[in-house]
């Protein structure tokens, strides 16, 4: 096992540093990737290799992470090989995956194609590259031309749906799924189209985001709502609130829905062209992001709750939410320190910082107790060497119209049938392992 100590520059020349102020620490990006995220991790209930599992935003999040796990450490090849195996499994010899009608969880894994496009050209396989690039810019059409969008004459008009099932709907989660992959392919393949598609495409990619910004913050509590209908009369958005100003929300701040808002930003940012007019608007986002997150991270444990306003004393109230005269998610759980959601805030946090979108004399300190949160709180080593990433939330949804269990209350973010808690989930391997690369770089 490697390691490395991690010496905070304040304590050099001191002799009264405390143990606390000499971080040593295992490199954890290696470690998951190379005893979970390589060998296996639980997806839809089963356990499946990376190298042979569906193309499917989990597996596509895992094969993300192992990705800059190269890229920031090119001597462990075979991580790249790994990737470079599922994504050819994806294909099974062709030039495009199979997504879904609309629907926006399916595009996430292509963001895969843009380092192997990249490595491939560097190593002279032509067809392999360009295979990739045929892939991911499919994904990019597909999303641009033909995803269902909220029509005109509706507020947020132009804004992706969610799926197809979920018709006016916007969620949180979809901008880490779609835009940002529309974003990245714009960055790296977007002048070769000319200047007016490409600044028509970045000014659509904004827009995706101001939309949800928009009319999912709340700047009194300074979060962001799971999710917003465009139609709340919709019987698709029976969990949609009926009245101002937060018409069509969802009732409740979920996680893990603001840990992909979060990462969102930080990655399109990163990426987008800074004299575009909406540069700033994404960067005061992500700075009220940033603001309202950092007032409820758990003083303690230095990590973020399922439900992020409250703290682990509030619980499922234990008579379920009715919908329909038939009653659901009655139990009464209490909320919980969650992985993924922490380790997506640990990611966004240290990259904001790194990339110029966040004041590191604001949020260091922040970042730095959530990373030594996610290992306290989650990482779990056994006397064999295996290592396991604890208490994460399997899935979360709202609606549609068939699932009334899914309100979107407390207690359904609790007690849901599909909110089981879990560990080794692909949505709190991939984001720890993103979380620990941006620590080891700030460390370095």
């Amino acid at each position: 096992m490697r390691k490395i100590l991690f010496v905070v520059a304040a304590c050099i020349g001191l002799t009264a540093c405390t143990e606390k102020e000499k971080v040593q620490t295992t490199l954890y990006s290696q470690e998951m990737v190379e005893k979970v995220a390589l060998e296996s991790f639980l997806s839809n209930k089963r356990e499946q290799r990376l190298a042979t599992a569906h193309w499917d935003y989990v597996p596509g999040l895992v094969a993300v992470s192992v990705l800059q796990a190269w890229e920031q450490y090119p001597e462990k090849e075979d991580y790249y090989q790994a990737v470079k195996a599922y994504a050819d499994y994806c294909l099974q010899g062709g030039d495009t995956v199979k997504v879904g009608e609309s629907n926006i969880d399916d595009l996430a894994a292509g963001k895969i194609f843009f380092a192997l496009y990249k490595e491939e050209m560097r190593k002279g396989n032509e067809a392999d590259a360009r295979r990739y690039k045929d892939c991911v810019t499919s994904l990019r059409n597909r999303l641009k031309y033909h995803h269902s969008r909220i029509a005109e004459g509706k507020p947020g008009a132009g804004g992706f749906f969610h799926k197809a099932i979920y018709p006016n709907q916007m969620w949180l989660d979809g901008l880490y799924m779609g835009p940002a992959m529309y974003a990245g392919w714009q960055a790296l393949f977007g002048a070769e189209l000319g200047e007016e598609d490409n600044r028509e495409s970045w000014d659509d990619i904004a827009h995706q985001f101001k939309t949800i910004h928009t009319y999912t913050y709340d700047p009194e509590k300074k979060l962001n709502y799971h999710a917003w209908s465009a139609d709340p009369e919709d019987p698709n958005s029976f969990w949609a609130r009926r009245e101002a100003p937060f018409l069509g929300c969802s009732p409740e701040f979920w996680g893990r829905g603001m840990g992909w808002y979060f990462a969102a930003l930080v990655d399109v940012l990163e990426v987008m062209p800074k004299d575009h007019p909406d540069y700033p608007v994404l960067v005061n986002n992500v700075g009220q992001v940033a603001e309202g997150l950092a007032l409820y991270q758990d003083p303690q444990a230095g990590s973020w709750y399922q439900l992020v306003q409250y703290n682990g004393t509030v619980t499922a109230d234990g008579f379920g939410d009715t919908v329909e005269d038939r009653v659901y998610n009655v139990c009464d759980a209490p909320n919980y320190l969650e992985s993924s959601a922490s380790g997506m805030f640990t990611y966004a946090y240290l990259k904001g910082m790194r990339i110029g979108v966040l004041d590191k004399r604001l949020y260091e300190e922040v970042a730095r107790r959530a990373y030594q949160g996610l290992i306290d709180n989650f990482i779990r080593e056994d006397e064999e060497g295996g290592m396991t990433i604890i208490r994460s939330c399997a899935s979360a949804g709202l609606g549609p119209a068939k699932d009334h269990s899914r309100t979107g209350t407390i207690n359904y973010y609790l007690c849901g049938k599909d909110i089981t808690i879990t560990q080794n989930e692909g949505k709190a391997i991939g984001p720890f392992i993103m979380a620990s690369l941006e620590y080891e770089r700030l460390n370095k």
